[in-house]
């Protein structure tokens, strides 16, 4: 890719005015204002010289009712809190309990209690332990109820699918740092909490954005971005910088010499189960695919991570774009299941998720402000969102000249059993049938 057209990209103004559209659009999957924000991003492809088309599929819809939590003192106190996606409705009065980080020993003696559990990754842990997997453990467990407490002080609760695309057995909520603090308090002195979750699931329909840009060959690479988010804020971090990262690089690689076709898609109810990616995956023949760039997390901090997932052909091909460019770009091999990349790498295909961080004073993975009410436009940079959709198109336009291994699923099932991963992903519901050996 010349330079010219890198320098096009750097004063391309149209990636931040989709992200600024997006900021303004509840995009909760499967509600009608995602469907208006799958409209969005076709135009926006369409603007930048693709014919684009969207495809919808079915889901299951979550809808949000009211939540109340109380703690049975004298008088009771009320804290706010937030349901978590796929909760059930629910009314539950119980003693609360400390899981601490939720892992399998922390939820010992659960039974019937309301859990308490923390966002933080417990220290010992080498990779980042996820919420549903915590749930899960406090569920299976015996747990009534959860209690989500975030980790991060600012009275901001978070949010989070508690399933994949399927309401799950135990209700769950998100409170903020200080309420997590208070309820622990309690739970110290044996107090019971009053949990009422107003919720349903119904059949409903989502969409993935589809296009497709270069020559028209047997094999392809796959360029993917969720634009859907969390109902709780505007979702301009998660993931509406890596949607306008995205469509930044494909304006980008409009007019490139590719070596391969490459597909675009921006896909629907990621939040709530990876869904969208799930549907595509089924409608694509993978064998075909060269690899899956995932943009899940890319253009939100000034450091680019690329996400490897074990394959050690795009650690590579990503060091070797890096060591010609003057931004940071940091590989990581670790895979992991929780984002659009998965419903491809189980089934073989190499996999690149492109995300981004900030510098952390204690070296603490940091979720920052996602999903939760402050994920808001004002958080976004468009230096950052035109940087990363320059380094993205030349990580595409790398990938779609290479060459890459399949992903051998025992050795990709091996790596996350050394990480620990597989617990934690039963727990979730997410660890493949069929990888018991």
């Amino acid at each position: 890719m010349d330079d010219a057209t890198l320098g096009c990209a750097w004063r391309d103004d149209a990636p931040w005015e989709l992200l600024t559209d997006l900021a303004a659009m509840d995009r909760f999957g499967g509600h009608p204002g995602e469907r208006r924000a799958a409209e969005r991003v076709r135009a926006a492809l369409d603007a930048a010289g693709l014919d684009a088309r969207v495809d919808p599929f079915e889901m299951q819809r979550w809808t949000r009712g009211g939540t109340t939590l109380s703690v049975g003192t004298d008088p009771a106190r009320s804290f706010e809190a937030v349901a978590l996606p796929y909760s059930p409705p629910a009314d539950v009065t119980a003693p609360l309990a400390d899981a601490g980080y939720g892992t399998p020993a922390d939820c010992e003696g659960l039974e019937g209690a309301v859990a308490i559990v923390s966002t933080a990754t417990p220290p010992e842990a080498d990779r980042h332990v996820h919420r549903m997997e915590k749930c899960g453990h406090a569920a299976d467990a015996g747990a009534r109820a959860v209690v989500f407490a975030s980790d991060r002080p600012g009275q901001l609760p978070p949010t989070g699918a508690l399933r994949f695309g399927e309401e799950a057995d135990t209700p769950a909520v998100g409170v903020s740092h200080e309420t997590g603090e208070w309820l622990r308090r309690y739970a110290d002195r044996g107090a019971e909490a009053d949990l009422s979750v107003e919720a349903s699931t119904d059949d409903g329909e989502s969409q993935n954005v589809r296009a497709a840009l270069g020559p028209d060959t047997d094999e392809a690479v796959l360029l993917l971005a969720h634009y859907d988010t969390h109902d709780v804020g505007e979702g301009a971090l998660d993931n509406g910088c890596g949607v306008a990262t995205m469509v930044g690089a494909v304006r980008a690689l409009a007019d490139a010499d590719l070596d391969c076709r490459v597909e675009v898609a921006a896909t629907g109810c990621e939040e709530v189960g990876l869904l969208g990616a799930e549907a595509l995956a089924g409608s694509v023949d993978t064998d075909r695919l060269r690899a899956v760039v995932n943009v899940d997390g890319a253009g939100r901090f000034r450091d680019l991570r690329a996400l490897v997932h074990g394959s050690d052909d795009l650690g590579e091909t990503v060091e070797g774009v890096a060591a010609g460019v003057p931004d940071p770009v940091a590989v990581e091999e670790q895979p992991h299941p929780y984002s659009d990349h998965w419903p491809f790498l189980r089934q073989g295909v190499p996999a690149l998720q492109l995300h981004s961080s900030r510098p952390s004073e204690d070296g603490v993975w940091e979720r920052g402000w996602t999903h939760t009410r402050a994920d808001t436009l004002d958080k976004a940079d468009p230096r950052t969102v035109r940087t990363h959709a320059a380094l993205a198109a030349l990580l595409v336009e790398r990938v779609a000249g290479g060459s890459f291994e399949g992903v051998d699923p025992v050795r990709l099932r091996g790596r996350l059993r050394e990480a620990g991963a597989e617990p934690g992903m039963r727990a979730a519901g997410v660890w493949p049938e069929g990888w018991a050996e």
